[in-house]
């Protein structure tokens, strides 16, 4: 939680806003695993992180990926956007905004946040309990989407 003081002295306890993205390419996804360092270290995941200060959406989406994984990003578009405070797992109650994008040219390295990065077919994912926080059911939906499902924008 971020730790305010307002104008008017008050204070409050506000959430992060972060953006995770399903990295795909010829239909199979990137996972990045988490350094031990980092809350559910050990874990694979998507990619993502924190928004900074003056940056949007689509700009912190693709600076998280090239950071974390090499690649560029093309072809961004929102999948949805998770915003329940009790998210599982985390500590934060981050407000996810999560990006489907598909991986352009490896460019570059992962940084200290990633001890390994691996793509997986969708059939073949990593078991559900060594996937970090909620982004085995971020996959999830985006599988029912492919399918023509309709999904909730607002999860």
């Amino acid at each position: 939680m971020i730790t305010c003081a307002f104008e008017n002295g008050n204070k409050a306890s506000l959430r992060h806003v972060v953006v995770d993205i399903l990295v795909i390419k010829d239909d199979r996804i990137l996972l990045v695993k988490r350094t031990k360092k980092l809350l559910e270290g050990g874990k694979w995941a998507l990619v993502g992180g924190f928004v900074d200060r003056d940056e949007d959406l689509k700009k912190a989406a693709s600076r998280e990926v090239f950071e974390e994984s090499g690649y560029r990003i093309k072809n961004l578009e929102l999948l949805h956007i998770n915003q329940r405070p009790d998210r599982p797992h985390e500590d934060r109650q981050n407000i996810s905004f999560v990006f489907v994008g598909t991986a352009g040219e490896k460019e570059g390295e992962s940084d200290w946040e990633v001890d390994d990065q691996q793509w997986f077919s969708f059939e073949a994912l990593p078991p559900q309990e060594t996937i970090a926080f909620d982004h085995y059911e971020d996959i999830q939906q985006y599988l029912k989407q492919k399918r023509g499902e309709k999904i909730n924008l607002l999860g």
